[in-house]
């Protein structure tokens, strides 16, 4: 390991690392935006699930490499390429999450928001959507965790990114690289986690207190019979 290495190329490695900053948050957001609508439909409409979960699987199924190959006759070498297919491995993940969070929301939750006076949009937005942010951020944090790790293999088809210290220090035969790419990349990674897992609090104060309401009071003395 050569630390000076670093110090002397600490320009180049800031760029890769926004880089794949870039390329790796980017695609869960726009699959997050995708995801919403089309868990919402799904949820209402139960038929139109299981193809959109199909295809979805069919997609995840093959090599990110293969989809950059068939997308660049459309779109060239560069980010949009890129953030396309990232995007689309996101909607794998992120479209179940939504549907099951919607799901997962209580049918009397439902008729009694109804009963408040609540139409369709106003109950998804304020009710259903708020009780189902807890799996769909849970969805959302694995989805950025993957997309930053795939935003390195971008550099295959000349997008920059951390990936670049893991080819050109294999053809080098120079490991530094490879150490200092793998660090920045886990270094994302878990920021990035840190935080979605922040948003995920401030957007659901209600479960702050959970765990310390279900703990069963402990009895005083003077509660304990004889």
């Amino acid at each position: 390991m050569q630390w000076s290495w670093i110090g002397q190329n600490w320009g180049i490695i800031g760029q890769y690392t926004l880089d794949n900053a870039l390329l790796g948050l980017l695609p869960p957001l726009l699959g997050l935006v995708i995801a919403v609508p089309l868990g919402v439909a799904s949820a209402r409409w139960r038929p139109l699930y299981p193809p959109l979960l199909s295809l979805t699987s069919a997609i995840y199924a093959i090599p990110s490499l293969a989809i950059f190959v068939i997308l660049i006759d459309y779109t060239g070498l560069g980010n949009l390429t890129v953030i396309i297919t990232l995007t689309l491995f996101s909607l794998c993940i992120l479209l179940p999450t939504v549907v099951d969070g919607l799901r997962g929301v209580a049918e009397p939750v439902r008729q009694a928001a109804t009963a408040m006076g609540f139409g369709d949009l106003r109950r998804l937005v304020q009710v259903e959507l708020p009780i189902a942010t807890p799996i769909v951020l849970a969805g959302l944090r694995i989805a950025v965790v993957s997309s930053i790790s795939l935003a390195s293999v971008s550099q295959l088809i000349g997008v920059y990114s951390l990936g670049y210290f893991f080819i050109d220090g294999l053809q080098r035969d120079f490991p530094t690289e490879i150490y200092v790419a793998i660090v920045l990349v886990i270094a994302l990674a878990l920021v990035s986690d840190l935080v979605l897992v922040l948003i995920g609090r401030l957007l659901t104060p209600w479960q702050r207190g959970r765990p310390s309401a279900r703990r069963s009071r402990r009895p005083t003395t003077a509660e304990v019979p004889a």
